[in-house]
């Protein structure tokens, strides 16, 4: 088993080192791609020394299986043919190819099967804010249908990038110190402010990050539930938070989705509310699973729940998730 990692310098692609490492994801050998500029960067992965060769156009993809690329959607619209000509599997973390109807968009919980299903050798990973909500939705899917799903999103300044993170903490730091702070990543200054506004802004007044959810949501569930979302941006350096209202075809109690939690691989329900215990960025960072607490009736909707929502969007929401599907194609052999 062959895999590379391409965009491997960013954030992403970072993380992609360490979840394979931890999870002893079965390779027998990584490769490392990445721009002119990082090429030739050292990175260490199970004690041995990689360095990054320069994405090209040409045959470097030949005996690769996998590919899991975090690099951006122009650089994965660019390189998609040259990376799958020789049938290797891309299974991408951009925006690139998520709407497209001959690729997947997949999370292995809720809908592995689709992976099956590449004929252009492609597998898209989802929006990080979208991922985590979908592991949530699947189980109550399970137990009555999902008619409307509300969403309100606190997303993390690494949702961003490295550079979001960095950015946040210098303005921290400026604010301690009483510099000048510099403001370009986001559209405002993030420490000590939250910004109602992730991507640009469409012609229904909802911005692209919101529609994402809807979008993605319907791709990846076969669903016809609607979903309306507003999307923050705060000034937490990692793991996105989310609060979820679902209306579904029944009425359900809080015990019953509580179970349904439970029992669903991938979620990690806190929920004590009296010990005031309940998910929160501080203490999911770095965490594999989506953490979900605060469930209770929505007391506008007989049909309503709602709850509350952690996940570590740079892993579970983008390299875990790419990962998990690498090893779901593994192990139903389609590698």
């Amino acid at each position: 088993m062959k895999v590379a990692i391409v965009g491997v310098s960013g954030a992403v692609g970072q993380e992609f080192l360490r979840v394979l490492e931890e999870r002893n994801f079965p390779l027998d050998e990584l490769v490392l791609f990445g721009s002119a500029r990082s090429a030739g960067n050292k990175y260490e992965f199970k004690k041995e020394e990689l360095t990054v060769k320069e994405l090209k156009h040409g045959d470097d993809f030949k005996d690769i299986d996998i590919a899991l690329t975090s690099a951006g959607a122009s650089v994965s619209k660019e390189f998609a043919a040259t990376i799958t000509k020789h049938g290797t599997i891309m299974i991408d973390n951009s925006s690139a190819f998520r709407y497209e109807n001959d690729i997947p968009l997949v999370v292995p919980e809720v809908n592995p099967e689709d992976a099956k299903y590449r004929p252009r050798n492609i597998i898209a990973n989802p929006n990080c804010s979208t991922i985590q909500m979908v592991v949530a939705l699947k189980p109550i899917e399970k137990i009555s249908h999902i008619k409307r799903v509300r969403v309100a999103t606190y997303q993390a300044a690494s949702g961003a990038g490295a550079s979001g993170i960095a950015e946040l903490e210098q303005q921290i730091k400026g604010i301690v110190n009483g510099d000048k702070l510099t403001v370009s990543k986001f559209p405002y200054q993030l420490a000590m402010n939250i910004i109602p506004h992730i991507d640009v802004f469409l012609d229904n007044n909802y911005t692209k990050e919101e529609m994402k959810m809807s979008w993605e949501t319907k791709k990846i569930m076969h669903t016809d539930a609607e979903v309306s979302a507003t999307c923050v941006r705060i000034p937490v350096a990692r793991a996105h938070s989310e609060a979820i209202w679902v209306e579904t075809e029944k009425p359900l109690s809080v015990e019953q989705v509580r179970e349904a939690f439970e029992n669903f691989e991938g979620l990690t329900v806190i929920d004590n509310p009296s010990e005031k215990q309940y998910p929160m960025p501080l203490f999911v960072s770095g965490k594999d699973d989506v953490y979900v607490g605060r469930i209770r009736k929505d007391i506008t909707d007989p049909c309503g729940i709602t709850f509350w929502c952690v996940g570590d969007q740079i892993k579970k929401g983008a390299a875990l998730n790419a990962v998990q599907i690498a090893e779901w194609l593994i192990a139903n052999g389609e590698v």
